[in-house]
């Protein structure tokens, strides 16, 4: 995969990209033709694989009804579903499958993770995070300190960028965690940044989190799939994620969550479900919870088979293609391809001059510039700030069938996603970006 040529061929031709029309993009001279989807950091696309499945799922449940729990054509018992998926989620996030578990949905999992890791005293009790962390984040946060009966303008300690930039420094993330980590019980980041796209440095935090006293948590919707990752051997105490981005599972499908094995005989499940219990006696119903050993013990209620099946073909897509790492080569390609021909635009500026007095349409990208620092996702931020400029640009793109996604009031994500993105798409929705922001220019002259 070193050739530039080999980038304009897809990973894998195993998804199905909606056409123009599909979109609705009605600026396309050819509306047969596939979108430029940027957009699997929010929602991935569907795989062929996982259309096959779902309907085998659903073949099964017609036929078979309540005995495909046990017997099932396709050898895949509902009681059992998971039995595929679990390892694979595993080498996805670096763990021992008995770390890993897929169930629930993203903010559920937080919950339950935080509900046995967020043990808050008198004098530790303060959760360490990034500022403007995923909303969703930010009130499970909240609602935990809250049940605490902490004040989260206390407990929640947020660590922003400096004045004039747009990311962490790994610098001053480590250095308030050695500052303040006798009075923080949980550092939680994400993995991947949702809106700036930044890679946080796991490794080193979760070392100086835990060398300091504290819990080391992640949410890893944004990095799994993304970029390579090795929970186990960072010695990181516990994660959740969802799979609907760039494990292409479905529209708010199964999530997952990982418990390192170091915690296992100490955090067992405090709130405890059927489907946790030991599958040797779990449909004997016996009246005292005996949990599996490991992540998979949390669970609670028996998942879908239907969503499972979905984020199944996607995995074996991942399989098929060598997981992570030629995933991981290419993702870095695809995202510096995009990030030079956006740079070429005479319309670009770097960010650090973002932050001067912008009077023109000009464009930045907030996102690092390091490929050790970013997945594959570039977050362009729209000048002059506030002046709906990014809502112009956005609608553009869109009826010209570029597939990005909108972040208020001036940021758009685009995320070339290495399984199914190509460099014709990169190249693609430069061109349509540099027609929006040239016809902007030109009516503001």
């Amino acid at each position: 995969m070193s050739s530039k040529q080999d980038l304009y061929a897809p990973l894998s031709d195993e998804f199905s990209i909606p056409s123009n029309a599909d979109i609705g993009a009605t600026s396309c001279n050819d509306t047969k033709s596939k979108c430029t989807y940027l957009c699997g950091n929010s929602l991935g696309l569907l795989s062929k694989s996982s259309s096959v499945l779902v309907q085998e799922e659903l073949d099964v449940w017609a036929k078979c009804a309540v005995t495909g729990h046990f017997s099932h054509p396709h050898n895949r018992p509902w009681v059992r579903c998971c039995d595929e998926v679990n390892p694979l989620l595993a080498e996805l996030v670096g763990a021992n499958e008995i770390e890993v578990a897929c169930m629930g949905t993203l903010t559920n999992n937080l919950h339950l993770l935080m509900d046995s890791f967020y043990k808050p005293t008198t004098t530790r009790f303060k959760i360490l995070c990034e500022a403007h962390a995923f909303p969703s984040d930010q009130y499970a946060f909240a609602s935990q300190v809250l049940a605490h009966g902490l004040d989260p303008q206390t407990a929640i300690l947020e660590i922003s960028p400096r004045e004039g930039e747009y990311i962490l420094r790994e610098e001053d993330i480590l250095e308030t965690i050695e500052k303040e980590g006798e009075a923080i019980a949980l550092v939680l980041f994400s993995g991947v940044q949702y809106y700036t796209g930044q890679w946080f440095p796991m490794e080193s935090i979760t070392k100086k989190a835990q060398e300091k006293g504290c819990i080391c948590g992640w949410d890893l919707a944004h990095a799994i799939g993304n970029v390579p990752l090795s929970l186990h051997e960072w010695g990181v105490d516990f994660a959740a994620f969802c799979t609907y981005k760039y494990l292409n599972s479905s529209p708010g499908g199964i999530a997952g969550l990982f418990i390192h094995e170091k915690w296992h005989e100490v955090e067992r499940p405090k709130f405890a479900g059927w489907w946790g219990h030991e599958l040797s006696t779990r449909f004997k119903m016996p009246p005292k919870f005996s949990p599996i050993i490991g992540a998979q013990g949390f669970q609670q209620s028996n998942p879908s088979a239907l969503a499972v099946a979905s984020l199944l073909g996607s995995l074996r897509v991942f399989k098929k293609v060598g997981m992570m790492g030629p995933i991981r080569e290419r993702s870095v390609q695809l995202t510096g391809a995009l990030e030079k021909v956006l740079k070429q635009s005479k319309y670009f500026i770097p960010p650090n001059e973002a932050q001067q007095n912008v009077t023109k349409a000009r464009f930045t990208i907030i996102t690092p510039e390091e490929p050790s620092h970013r997945g594959a996702q570039l977050s362009l931020l729209f000048l002059p700030v506030g002046s709906g400029s990014m809502r112009i640009v956005f609608d553009f793109l869109s009826k010209n069938g570029v597939i990005g996604d909108e972040r208020e009031p001036d940021v758009i994500r685009l995320a070339p996603a290495p399984l199914y993105n190509t460099l014709k798409d990169c190249e693609h929705a430069a061109r349509v970006l540099e027609q929006v922001i040239a016809s902007i220019a030109q009516a503001n002259v």
